[in-house]
């Protein structure tokens, strides 16, 4: 496993384990625990994915020490103001069954972020978040939060894959200490890139698929990636990133797949702004 060092001084495994919409309980569960068996160690789940519970009774059963994971949840806009995310913030560390968690993300940038992130300023300063940070977060508005609070973003999660690749991100996110990370590192499945021709020739060559070029891409941007599958030998595939390199050329290559497009919602449509609102 390869890390990040956050702007707190903390480790951040830059391989981590989604979760996002594996509704189902027991599939959550048994999918976490092949993510912590295969190797992962950072598990990536969501006050609104609906499986916080799911995720915290397979890392109790897995028998790793809680002190070797990094578990990452997130506040929904329904408490985004500083009066609602402290019972949020509660009732996610008890659905968990954990004291503390290792970052905490205000999911969207919407809402009273600034009383949330007022909120998320004092978890931090006592120790229940180890690190706070945002998701879904343009440029324009990491910077308005940065410059209006004391402690900046650690963490910015956004869409980012070979053909959403963040580029104009990385001034912003390197001014302020924030770390990148991944999320969709396959356009969720919304676009061609798993057959993408460069993908899969570079692939080839390196005896690879093109789901772990694709993550193998990310780390070495320094990008902290976080697939998800509900499939075992998948969940063990996606792991197998760090027994080989991408080449510069490689990465030249890849680069001139960015359509800059995301596959999911843009954040500054106002009708998806209705959507994420309603959802």
């Amino acid at each position: 496993m390869e890390f990040i060092r956050l702007a707190t001084g903390a480790s951040m495994p830059l391989l981590g384990f989604g979760t996002y919409l594996i509704k189902d309980l027991a599939v959550c569960e048994r999918a976490v625990g092949d993510a912590l068996e295969a190797g992962y160690r950072l598990i990536d789940t969501a006050q609104f994915y609906g499986n916080e519970e799911a995720v915290g009774r397979a890392i109790r059963h897995s028998g790793v020490p809680r002190g070797e994971l990094f578990v990452t949840t997130k506040l929904w806009i329904s408490d985004m103001s500083e009066e609602k995310a402290a019972p949020a913030f509660g009732r996610s560390l008890e659905r968990l069954g954990m004291d503390y968690v290792d970052l905490y993300l205000l999911h969207h940038p919407f809402g009273d972020v600034y009383g949330a992130w007022r909120a998320a300023q004092r978890f931090f300063r006592d120790g229940r978040a180890r690190a706070i940070g945002v998701s879904n977060f343009y440029a324009d508005r990491v910077t308005d939060l940065a410059l209006n609070n004391e402690i900046r973003p650690h963490v910015d999660q956004l869409e980012t894959h070979p053909y959403h690749q963040r580029r104009e991100m990385e001034p912003t996110l390197a001014e302020y200490g924030t770390a990148h990370q991944a999320w969709g590192p396959f356009s969720q499945g919304k676009t061609d890139l798993l057959e993408n021709p460069v993908l899969k020739a570079i692939g080839e060559k390196h005896g690879k698929t093109t789901a772990q070029v694709c993550l193998r891409w990310l780390t070495q941007r320094g990008v902290c990636a976080l697939p998800k599958s509900t499939h075992k030998a998948r969940i063990r595939e996606n792991f197998q990133i760090f027994d080989f390199r991408l080449s510069a050329s490689d990465m030249a290559a890849i680069a001139l797949l960015d359509t800059g497009k995301p596959a999911g919602m843009p954040h500054t449509d106002p009708n998806n702004i209705k959507r994420i609102y309603a959802m």
